[in-house]
């Protein structure tokens, strides 16, 4: 707790020396910098080729997501769904931890295709239809199993109990001599 107590007293000496280091570094510790904002959306063919240039992409296939008031702004609508699961693990990527090399445009929705979430980057082996009458085949031959072998009861087979003589006590309750 000392410690905390000494760095804490160090902050404030040194804001109240210069304050315009209070301010650098309240700016510098901010989550958010203004540079990753997408500007509006482009309106002329000059603000499309400057935004298309400013994300790294040839003008033909720069294409920014709708203006419907989502603040997409002019962020170029790449690729759904294909997850980084998906990408070559021995390709030399220069972020090989996200698998992605330097400028190279994301979905505005890439926390959904992260390597720790869902994404199903190929089509399915077989149609949902084909697993639903699977499982009602297996579901009803489990059925007729159990319908067909109802009256066939399966016990441990036990043999009945064996006395040494009939008439005869083989246990007593009272205490040995």
């Amino acid at each position: 707790m000392s410690a905390f107590v000494k760095t804490v007293c160090l902050a404030q000496k040194l804001c109240a020396a210069n304050p315009a280091l209070a301010r650098q570094a309240v700016r510098s510790m901010a989550g958010w910098n203004k540079d990753f904002k997408p500007a509006p959306f482009p309106k002329t063919e000059k603000e499309r080729l400057a935004a298309a240039k400013k994300y790294y992409l040839l003008p033909e296939e720069y294409k920014p997501y709708a203006d419907d008031g989502l603040g997409y702004g002019d962020y170029p609508k790449v690729g759904y769904g294909l997850g980084v699961e998906a990408k070559d693990n021995y390709y030399p990527w220069d972020y090989p931890e996200h698998k992605r090399n330097l400028h190279e445009p994301i979905s505005a929705n890439h926390d959904l295709y992260s390597e720790d979430r869902y994404s199903q980057a190929e089509p399915p082996r077989y149609k949902n239809s084909y697993y639903f009458v699977c499982f009602l085949g297996v579901m009803s031959g489990c059925l007729a199993l159990y319908y067909w072998l109802e009256d066939k009861k399966m016990y441990r087979p036990v043999a009945e109990k064996q006395y040494p003589a009939e008439g005869v006590k083989h246990y007593t309750f009272e205490r040995s001599k």
